[in-house]
Order: C-alpha cells, then sequence, then structure tokens
C-alpha cells in the first residue's frame, strides 16, 4: 500500500471508530448526558460527546494496530504449519478457547447477578453474530470460501484482545466501558477487513501510473 492510501485508510477507520463510539455513547452512557440536556448546557454536552469521539479514536488506532499485526501472524502461521488447510484448523481451535475464555475469566468474575449474565451474554452475541456476518460479507466479496476461518479469527480473536483493556477494568462504571468500547472495535476491525482490497488495488494502479509518468519522462528526456 502506498503512504498516500495508507492515510486514507488510517484516516477513515478513524473516522469510523470516532463517529461510532460517540452515536453509541448517546445511547449506553445517556445518564452521563442527560443532566446537560435537561439544563441546558449544550456546551458541557458537545465537550462531553467529543470526548466520546476521541475514545473512538483511540480504539480506532489499537484496532489498525492489531490488524497488522493479525496480518504478520497469519503470514506467520500459513508459514509454520505449511498449509492454509492446517492453519485454519489451528484458528479454529484458538477462536473456540477464546470464547471459553472470555465467558469463564473476562465475564464470569464481573457477574453477580443473573442481569448481569444477560448483560454480558448479550455482549457475546454482539461480537460472535458481527463476526459472523463480517466474514460471510468477505467470502462474497473475494469468492473464497476458506476466507472465512481467517475473518472469524480476526474478528473474534483479534478483537477481543483488544477488547481486554475494558474486561480487565474494575470502576464503577466498567460494565458501560465494556458494552462501549465493543462497538468501536468491532466496527473499525469490520471496515479495515473489508475495505482493505480496494486500497491495495488503489496502491497497484497508482504505481503504474507512476511509472508510467517516470517512463514518458524518460522519453521525453531522450527525445529532448
Amino acid at each position: 500500500m502506498t503512504i498516500r492510501n495508507w492515510a486514507k485508510f488510517f484516516f477513515y477507520a478513524l473516522l469510523v471508530g470516532g463517529l461510532v463510539n460517540g452515536i453509541f455513547s448517546l445511547f449506553i452512557r445517556w445518564e452521563f448526558f442527560q443532566p446537560y440536556v435537561t439544563n441546558g448546557q449544550w456546551g458541557e454536552f458537545f465537550a462531553g460527546f467529543l470526548w466520546m469521539v476521541f475514545l473512538g479514536f483511540t480504539m480506532s488506532v489499537i484496532a489498525q494496530a492489531g490488524f497488522f499485526a493479525y496480518l504478520t501472524l497469519h503470514q506467520v502461521g500459513v508459514n509454520i504449519f505449511k498449509t492454509l488447510t492446517l492453519w485454519n484448523w489451528v484458528q479454529i481451535v484458538l477462536i473456540a478457547i477464546t470464547l471459553f475464555d472470555i465467558v469463564f475469566f473476562r465475564f464470569a468474575p464481573s457477574v453477580d447477578t443473573t442481569q448481569d449474565w444477560l448483560f454480558y451474554i448479550g455482549l457475546l452475541v454482539v461480537l460472535v453474530f458481527g463476526s459472523v456476518a463480517t466474514a460471510i460479507q468477505k467470502v462474497k466479496m473475494t469468492g473464497k470460501k476458506h476466507v472465512l476461518v481467517s475473518a472469524l479469527f480476526f474478528m473474534i480473536v483479534i478483537t477481543t484482545l483488544e477488547w481486554t483493556i475494558a474486561l480487565m477494568g474494575r470502576d464503577a462504571n466498567i460494565d458501560q466501558y465494556v458494552a462501549l468500547l465493543l462497538f468501536p472495535l468491532l466496527a473499525v476491525n469490520a471496515y479495515q477487513l473489508l475495505v482493505l482490497p480496494k486500497y491495495n488495488e488503489q496502491s497497484e494502479i497508482d504505481r503504474q501510473k507512476l511509472e508510467a509518468r517516470r517512463k514518458a519522462r524518460r522519453e521525453q528526456a531522450k527525445n529532448a
């Protein structure tokens, strides 16, 4: 990917994270915004909203770092296990381990009531459903069925690792942040997975145009 297209990729992924986090914060953390709305304190309201957007930017940067780390991991995995089929089976096992870990070692310590369980299981459903939907769309876009497992691995395992920042917290409002931070991570990771090929293709077109311009200038220099 060229630097120009990487900058676009980074900027739009940043916007996705910021906007998604800002919008969902109005629902998930409404009790934070409600006093400002009730009292007509619109300056404080917009300051709080911008803070949520900035938090989304931070999650986007984390998600982008995780994405490029996964691209490296995927190549290493294929090289180590020699075949994509075997690497896919390894990824399936790691997906199962991740789901087990998130329920029994991340959710369970924070759960006290049935309502808490419903809350966390609901978040797990969002994670899995969003991951499956993204992976299916990736298969449709590429026409390659074998990418399903890799897409699921990235969306579930890597997103969970990035989400661990919130899951390990013990603040009084941690449940709200656990819920809130899942959405920008899912959105940014889905965006990255689905649009990266577009930027790679554009980068190849840009390189060809650049080479054509260089060739034209060399021809002009010879004829001068």
